[in-house]
């Protein structure tokens, strides 16, 4: 299906095309689930916006047209596969591009984003790295700049697949609520938690 190799940085997953075929079978196709995470996320025309562990650049893609030509947003993976692949298909569009770097040590000035987007990959980094990675996000986005986190929604049809893929994890890893606390320790505010369908799990916050 898909290869998910340990590093230093967390787990990586390393084969682009096995995972971009698991996840159109997963959400019966990814580009509308990926407009409505965009559009979760309040990227908005002329934003910057910025995608970490951007896998295949599907949401980044979905981002870079909410942003428009006036915008721009910067994914980034610290899978040297995912990035190549995603420079190649998602990178096309002139407002998007893709570089290989880690949530925990991310290579961008202060308050340089308006939005940050971390899908999917909370649960891939270090356990004693994520505060780390919060921290990073806090210190990239600009004053009132947004943060969604987002992973599968630990109920319904897909809930219950993710805790069969997952059987070697706790499953409240998956469940993103588990950060409410962590962000408000950080310095976020204006915590939501949302469902995006068919069942991610969302948590947005405002620098």
């Amino acid at each position: 299906m898909f290869r998910i190799e340990q590093d230093t940085q967390g787990l990586l997953i390393t084969n682009p095309r096995g995972y971009s075929m698991f996840t159109r079978l997963f959400f019966g196709g990814r580009r509308r689930h990926d407009a409505r995470v965009a559009a979760a996320s309040g990227a908005c025309t002329g934003h910057r916006a910025l995608d970490i562990a951007s896998g295949t650049g599907t949401v980044a893609a979905a981002l870079a047209d909410r942003v428009g030509p006036t915008g721009e947003v910067v994914g980034i993976d610290a899978a040297r596969e995912m990035v190549d692949y995603a420079n190649a298909h998602a990178g096309r569009r002139p407002n998007c591009r893709f570089q290989q770097a880690a949530a925990q040590s991310l290579p961008f000035e202060d308050a340089s984003f308006d939005v940050v987007t971390c899908t999917f990959a909370m649960h891939h980094i270090p356990d004693t790295d994520r505060a780390a990675a919060l921290a990073e996000m806090f210190r990239i986005l600009k004053p009132g700049g947004r943060l969604l986190l987002a992973d599968m929604a630990p109920t319904g049809l897909h809930g219950h697949l993710t805790k069969l893929l997952s059987r070697h994890m706790d499953p409240a890893e998956i469940d993103i609520r588990r950060y409410r606390e962590p962000l408000q320790a950080t310095g976020f505010g204006q915590i939501t938690y949302a469902v995006v369908p068919p069942s991610t799990g969302t948590l947005t916050a405002v620098r």
